[in-house]
């Protein structure tokens, strides 16, 4: 093994980590994470499959992403205790790999917070603790912050923004929007084939009750916003 796959390797796999060192002191943070991997994270156990590592890996684009990386990469640190591994793939070079490889971490993240082990297709859900009303904010924001867009439409001249989010075909569809409704935003459902649907919120009014309720912690949606305000 080269040095620098024995680097790769033992990167985010400490081996003093224990899982029952893992105290969770800020709940709204974790809320975010929760949703940040039901976006474009991932969750593997090794367990008798063949070429998986016990991984959790967020993907993200290297250039749009760059500012979140780094702050995906904190918060992290932060709630886990442990530094990540940031790694942009070979073949994609616009794309980038978050990973953990501590099979602790993965088993907590399922076993005690419930979170389910990828693939998310038919089986992803949102934890029942963090549907209610003071966590489910920050739930939303990590899912659009990675899996959501902002896009400008043209309607006969007017321009307005509209916020979207497509969501696999899994129990998480429901709870998304049941959490929309529990915070009164106005928005459309619409099937877009296989089972997905994409979720939209139209128009300034719920870009600005956005940002006060849940608001962005990816830099590229705020940049995208500023003529909107």
């Amino acid at each position: 093994m080269s040095k620098k796959s024995k680097i790769f390797k033992n990167l985010g796999n400490s081996k003093n980590f224990q899982s029952n060192s893992i105290k969770i002191k800020n709940k709204r943070k974790l809320a975010e994470f929760i949703g940040i991997l039901l976006g474009d994270g991932s969750l593997c156990l090794k367990d008798g499959i063949v070429n998986t590592n016990n991984r959790l890996k967020i993907t993200l684009n290297k250039t749009d992403d760059a500012p979140y990386i780094l702050y995906i990469k904190n918060l992290i640190k932060d709630l886990l205790g442990i530094e990540p591994i940031v790694k942009p793939r070979q073949y994609e070079k616009n794309t980038v790999d978050v990973f953990i490889f501590n099979k602790n971490i993965i088993l907590f993240l399922i076993d005690e917070i419930g979170l389910k082990l990828s693939p998310k297709w038919g089986r992803a859900i949102i934890p029942k603790e963090f549907l209610s009303r003071n966590l489910g904010l920050y739930v939303l924001r990590g899912y659009f912050d990675t899996d959501g867009a902002l896009v400008t439409t043209n309607n006969n001249g007017t321009i307005y923004p509209r916020l979207e989010m497509k969501i696999c075909p899994s129990p998480m569809q429901n709870q998304f929007i049941t959490l929309l409704n529990q915070y009164c935003f106005n928005f459309g459902v619409y099937k877009i084939g296989k089972g997905k649907v994409r979720i939209q919120l139209n128009g300034k009014n719920e870009l600005k009750k956005w940002i006060k309720l849940v608001g962005f912690s990816n830099k590229k949606h705020i940049s995208k916003i500023k003529r909107f305000l």
